[in-house]
């Protein structure tokens, strides 16, 4: 039982760092993003191409896929998602439009990839970084499962702290609120949404590498399977919401090991949408989510 804890936390890490963008992005800006998946792994496989040709460690390459997330997320925003909400005759429009507008633009990556690929699995190879096991008895953890607990810990307290205590996560947070008043009051929209973008990509870009050391090797078509999840982590723990989300990535993951080391692999993906259904029947904000907070 104490494996299945620790392999359940670093999945849910996983997820966490995944997610976390989302749920800013969404909870804050009114933008779903559901181009998050090819950023994510769009992020990773650039590393890799690089990586290829010159031998990198881990923190370098974790470094381009950050890079490489942010300014993707970034030119999304700038060349996409800003042209909708200008142009869109009321927020819910945007909304929309956003959204089919996100899964297309998501599509491109993925295709790109799996055009160079082949749709064959990619990874590192050629990086320098090597993993070492950790054995306590019975128990067994990677340096790689450390650091994605380290990074995930690390980054959901600056992220929750950024939101709260600064000026740039208050005006972030007074936009999720009520986004004309805020603007009346002086909070530059589009600046700070370029922000959240930038941050988000780049979140998605740092889970991308880490996922990839992790298993050793992701697909073009990793990002999207953990789209879904993401969105069953957010609405678990309540749009916006960074305990929420680390809370709904914790449970997300302990009921799909729980699943997986009990009944076996067919039922895992069935606990995600079972969780969103029974949270929205008996709280639809949300765990830690606000009743203020629109939702797409």
């Amino acid at each position: 039982m104490s494996q299945l804890v620790i392999d359940a936390l670093v999945l849910g890490s996983i997820y966490l760092l995944f997610c976390l963008g989302m749920s800013i992005s969404w909870g804050t800006i009114d933008i779903l993003n559901f181009a998050h998946g090819g950023i994510f792994m769009f992020s990773a496989f650039v590393a890799s191409q690089i990586v290829s040709n010159v031998g990198l460690g881990l923190v370098t390459v974790c470094l381009i896929s950050v890079v490489v997330g942010a300014a993707l997320s970034a030119a999304i925003d700038v060349f996409a998602f800003q042209p909708i909400l200008r142009r869109a005759k009321n927020q819910r429009t945007a909304e929309l439009q956003i959204l089919i507008g996100g899964i297309g633009i998501g599509t491109i990556p993925v295709a790109v990839v799996q055009f160079r690929t082949l749709s064959e699995p990619f990874g590192f190879v050629g990086s320098s970084y090597e993993t070492s096991v950790y054995t306590v008895g019975d128990l067994r953890l990677t340096s790689t499962g450390l650091i994605v607990l380290g990074c995930a810990l690390i980054l959901t307290l600056a992220i929750s702290f950024w939101l709260k205590n600064t000026s740039h996560g208050l005006a972030l947070r007074a936009i999720g609120v009520d986004s004309e008043t805020a603007e009346l009051m002086g909070v530059k929209r589009r600046q700070l949404s370029l922000l959240t973008m930038a941050v988000s990509g780049g979140l998605a870009g740092l889970a991308g590498a880490l996922l990839t050391y992790n298993l050793g090797a992701i697909t073009a078509e990793s990002g999207e399977t953990l789209l879904i999840k993401a969105f069953a982590i957010i609405i678990l723990g309540g749009v916006g919401s960074t305990g929420g989300a680390a809370l709904g990535a914790m449970v997300l993951a302990f009921s799909e090991v729980l699943v997986l080391r009990y009944t076996g692999g067919g039922w895992v993906d069935a606990v995600g949408f079972g969780l969103i259904l029974v949270v929205l029947l008996l709280r639809p904000q949300g765990i830690f989510g606000r009743k203020e907070v629109r939702r797409v």
